[in-house]
């Protein structure tokens, strides 16, 4: 009985305190793509589901690789769609623990231009 007290004055305190609040605040997205950055400095671009959650989807899925001419020297960044590798990936699961940031991708942005180019065309 005496436990069943505690145990009942315990579950007030964590409901009268905001700090014991066990709700995940949701992620809102309201952009088409967004850029995640992983703790491993890889970001990806894509239309991310299910963001707050222990392993949030990412479909059309686009990375920045860096290519550099042998002639020239010169670097340029490239924007690659995901679906190209051996195993023709269409989509991932991220880790939520590995996540550092989800950004918005605004339509007017280079990389939201890129992808857009990217998908009228198949993959190379």
């Amino acid at each position: 009985m005496r436990n069943l007290k505690f145990i009942c004055l315990l579950a007030g305190v964590c409901l009268a305190v905001p700090g014991c609040d066990v709700n995940t605040p949701k992620v809102r997205i309201e952009t088409e793509y967004q850029a995640v950055f992983l703790d491993n400095g890889q970001i990806f671009y894509g239309k991310l589901e299910g963001a707050g959650g222990t392993y949030p989807l990412l479909r059309d899925v686009h990375y920045i690789q860096r290519q550099t001419d042998p002639e020239t020297k010169e670097v340029r960044n490239v924007l690659l769609r995901r679906g190209s590798e051996w195993h023709a990936p269409n989509l991932m699961y991220l880790n939520d623990r590995h996540i550092v940031a989800i950004e918005p991708v605004t339509k007017d942005s280079q990389v939201a231009k890129m992808i857009a180019q990217s998908m009228g065309k198949p993959l190379q």
